[in-house]
């Protein structure tokens, strides 16, 4: 297992793809409450740049046994990427911890790993955006801007 050090999953959600939070009646609340958090996420951080990261875990592992020495987390929550969208910002994100084998841990050393999470997602999330297709993100940014130099500026206005 020489080269992974921390296993990070995650779905994906970029917030430009979202147009509509419209809720279907017949719903779960499960699905009506995601739809929710994403709106929370659109608000505090728009949806230019920005994605949102949900059904993540990230699994750190202290010895070399998978039934002793495991601390999971789970996580939900957006990252930020640079103008160009090649490099990530920052995340925030909500961290709780999912499982552990750890006999011997307290709740400083749940502390410190909750916050490695967040550091670890920055690293990751950045390995993501290296694996898509960096050609197509730069098509759309050099779409954007041209619509901003059309329109004046006002890309987003009247949302």
């Amino acid at each position: 297992m020489k080269g992974q050090w921390v296993e990070i999953e995650f779905d994906c959600l970029p917030l430009r793809s979202v147009s509509r939070f419209d809720i279907p009646l017949d719903a779960s609340p499960k699905y009506e409450a995601f739809v929710r958090r994403v709106k929370a996420a659109m608000d505090k951080h728009g949806s230019h740049n920005t994605y949102f990261l949900h059904r993540g875990t990230c699994v750190f592992r202290l010895t070399n046994a998978e039934s002793r020495g495991e601390i999971a987390f789970k996580f939900e929550g957006t990252a930020l990427t640079g103008s160009k969208d090649e490099k990530t910002r920052s995340v925030d994100l909500t961290v709780e911890l999912l499982r552990e084998t750890c006999g011997w841990l307290s709740q400083p050393i749940v502390d410190f790993f909750a916050e490695s999470v967040q550091h670890a997602i920055l690293v990751e999330f950045d390995r993501y955006i290296a694996a898509g297709d960096l050609t197509k993100t730069h098509e759309r940014m050099e779409k954007l801007n041209a619509e901003n130099e059309a329109g004046d500026g006002f890309v987003g206005m009247y949302l």
